[in-house]
């Protein structure tokens, strides 16, 4: 056999070990990866999505929508007294945490299961998934690059809402203070610094949903049943966290500190809530990634 004959037979038996190798997890890991799918590329890909760009162009619509359901709805109900809604025409500050408060338990939820749900799933349901690893791109390196740019999309979105909510609100309504339904106020610049922290928390505490929905990204072919899946434990969660009667019990629910940030609305802050709420979905969040990770290496990959 020539030189050449030989070289082609050792690359076509490389190819065949590298796919043949894609349903164990192991030997494909092994090869050289470490440059393949770069966080830019895979980046600019994301951006590029139409579901990437009606998402964040709903987060920014999303304060016009408000102003504009304030400027033709009536406000002269009865009431016990003043809170949010009643509140968030005051000026920009108080706009902003209605619309923060408003989207965190749901709409926020949301974004954050789709983009990492759809992180592993959406390439197993394109079929893609296996072309992906026989680059070959190790499979730790997949998992964590689409879950690095998932995570700066999702961050991406959480502070654009209170950041055009701000720009939003300051024209439509001023820049006033921030007012309190307890009636302590802030100056507008203070209040500022309060909800874009209150959104840093928002998103600090929503990594829970994230892992989740990782894990299940990277358990099924259906991106809709991950971003689903994660969605529905959320409000499970929610609604087990209105039970009185479970006690304490509910202080390790995901979701039982994710008002915590409202304390950021005082003048005096008091960190506890949010200390021991963040602590509680990073551990949370930490044990679904970890869990998804040993799924995913050891997953056979059909698609």
């Amino acid at each position: 056999m020539n030189p050449a004959d030989d070289d082609t037979a050792r690359r076509l038996s490389t190819r065949r070990g590298h796919i043949g190798a894609l349903g164990t997890g192991t030997p494909p890991e092994q090869v050289s990866g470490a440059r393949t799918l770069p966080l830019r590329t895979e980046l600019v890909r994301q951006l590029r999505r139409r579901r990437t760009q009606v998402s964040f162009a709903l987060v920014a619509a999303l304060p016009l929508i408000l102003v504009a359901a304030f400027s033709i709805g009536d406000d002269d109900g009865p009431g016990s007294g003043p809170n949010l809604v009643d509140l968030a025409s005051d000026g920009a500050a108080n706009f902003a945490v209605f619309a923060l408060f408003a989207s965190a338990s749901f709409l926020l939820v949301v974004l954050v299961a789709l983009f990492f749900g759809d992180t592993i799933a959406s390439e197993a349901s394109w079929s893609s998934l296996r072309y992906l690893l026989a680059i070959p791109v190790p499979r730790a390196r997949l998992l964590r690059q689409k879950a690095i740019v998932a995570a700066l999309l999702t961050g991406a979105a959480i502070l654009l809402l209170p950041v055009v909510s701000l720009l939003v609100g300051a024209l439509a309504y001023g820049t006033g203070d921030l007012v309190s339904p307890l009636g302590e106020s802030l100056p507008f610049a203070t209040a500022v610094g309060r909800v874009l922290l209150a959104a840093v928390y928002v998103a600090v505490q929503l990594t829970w949903v994230a892992g989740l929905a990782l894990l299940l990204s990277v358990s099924t072919d259906a991106p809709l049943g991950a971003v689903g899946g994660a969605v529905m434990v959320s409000i499970v969660s929610q609604i087990i966290d209105q039970i009185d009667a479970l006690g304490d019990l509910r202080n390790f629910l995901p979701t039982h500190y994710g008002d915590a940030w409202s304390a950021l609305l005082a003048t005096d802050v008091d960190w506890s809530d949010m200390t021991y709420g963040a602590f509680a979905a990073v551990c949370w969040a930490v044990g679904f990634t970890a869990l998804a990770a040993w799924r995913f290496t050891r997953k056979d990959i059909t698609s």
